[in-house]
């Protein structure tokens, strides 16, 4: 049986104000072109299809319509778990609509049984032969820990109770193993996988990647002939895993953090009661329109800006000081600016004390100190109003 890992879609997100969705698009077409190059039996995408629980109706729809182009009129299984940036109850309402289809979405973790035993397991004939898939959607602190308790148990508790769901489901998985290749599916951080460029900002939400929703390596079951991760962007091996688990990683870079990731999909290929093969596949889409981070002189950024078309654009402009129309001269020049600031000295300062003083005097040795001059006078006025809104809206 041939199986093809994809994971952590984020169908919808955009880089600054610019619109991916047909990057999305082609990049989900590499996908199904992959998929039957290798004549793949089972599609598995294991979280965050869309970037918002709430998606817009037009990432709703190139969510979907990828998942049923992939499920081939049927013929090839495709099961896709809600991750945390997923609505779960979403994927309940649209899983009965697209089951027929042969898309198989999973929102919520169920016991281990299958069919009306728990639905935590399927059970699925595949073109080269049985399935058995243990699904593991994204698991929220809040179904999980009492809050009642001091916040250094939080931890132990999540991570206690996933690892029993993972051993649960481990051990449905093992009474499959006979006669159905075994795949267990989750979103979730293992201790010790790499998350790259975190000084940059991940597309990964930091509520949902600190120490309460970790878990060891230790807690994921032995038995399953492979594991199929998401919730980590960075393609990589599962650190410490008992046996093949893979983080496929996301689809496309969805920050400057990810810039410098191959991004891929993962093919495995395996029996019943054998190991698995694993490999990983580059997708080509990702490499068409790239993330760039450059710093320099403004003369040094204009001489490489044909180096720079068709890249998103993180600039870092070297400057003796401010310079208020870097960027609108920025946005002008180069095509695909996402962001762009000045570096130069700036003069340290001994803070104050605050006894005594006005917000509009603190605000205005707060940005004397960052940007090295006074706020003009329009932005204290926008200072001072702001202020004064939620200064009303609290009292």
């Amino acid at each position: 049986m041939r199986i093809l890992h994809t994971s952590d879609w984020h169908i919808g997100k955009h880089i600054g104000r610019y619109d991916r969705a047909a990057e999305f698009r082609e990049a989900l077409r590499e996908v199904q072109r992959i998929a039957e190059a290798h004549a793949v039996d089972l599609v598995v995408v294991s979280g965050d299809l869309w970037d918002r629980a709430t998606p817009p109706t037009d990432a709703l729809g190139d969510g979907l319509e990828a998942l049923i182009r992939l499920a081939d009129g049927g013929r090839r299984p495709v099961v896709a778990i809600a991750g945390n940036h997923d609505s779960g109850d979403l994927f309940e309402v649209l899983a009965p609509l697209v089951q027929p289809m042969g898309v198989h979405l999973v929102g919520h973790i169920r016991r281990p049984g299958s069919g009306g035993e728990g639905g935590g397991l399927l059970i699925l004939d595949t073109p080269g032969g049985r399935a058995a898939l243990a699904c593991v959607p994204f698991l929220r602190e809040g179904r999980v820990v009492d809050f009642m308790l001091e916040s250094g148990q939080w931890y132990g508790e999540y991570k206690d109770r996933l690892s029993g769901i993972f051993r649960a489901m481990g051990e449905a998985l093992d009474r499959e193993a006979a006669e159905a290749v075994t795949v267990l599916v989750a979103h979730a951080t293992v201790n010790g996988a790499v998350v790259h460029g975190q000084q940059y900002g991940r597309g990964e939400r930091e509520l949902h990647m600190g120490e309460t929703y970790t878990i060891d390596a230790a807690g994921l079951p032995p038995g399953p002939q492979y594991i199929a991760m998401g919730h980590i962007h960075a393609p990589q091996r599962v650190p410490g895993a008992p046996g093949p688990a893979e983080y496929a990683g996301s689809l496309l870079p969805l920050d400057f953090g990810e810039a410098d990731e191959q991004k891929r999909v993962v093919l495995i290929e395996a029996t019943p009661r054998v190991s698995a093969t694993v490999r990983s596949i580059a997708l080509d889409t990702p490499r068409r329109f790239p993330l760039v981070r450059a710093q320099g002189t403004w003369d040094e950024l204009l001489a490489r800006r044909d180096e720079f078309a068709g890249a998103y654009l993180d600039l870092v402009v070297t400057t003796t000081g401010p310079d208020p129309a870097l960027a609108a001269r920025a946005t002008e020049t180069f095509d695909r600016l996402v962001r762009v600031r000045a570096e130069y000295p700036r003069p340290t300062a001994r803070a104050a004390s605050r006894a005594g003083r006005t917000w509009d005097e603190l605000y205005g040795e707060y940005h004397e100190r960052e940007h090295g001059e006074p706020p003009s006078d329009a932005v204290r006025t926008a200072f001072t109003e702001l202020h004064d809104e939620v200064v009303d809206a609290t009292a």
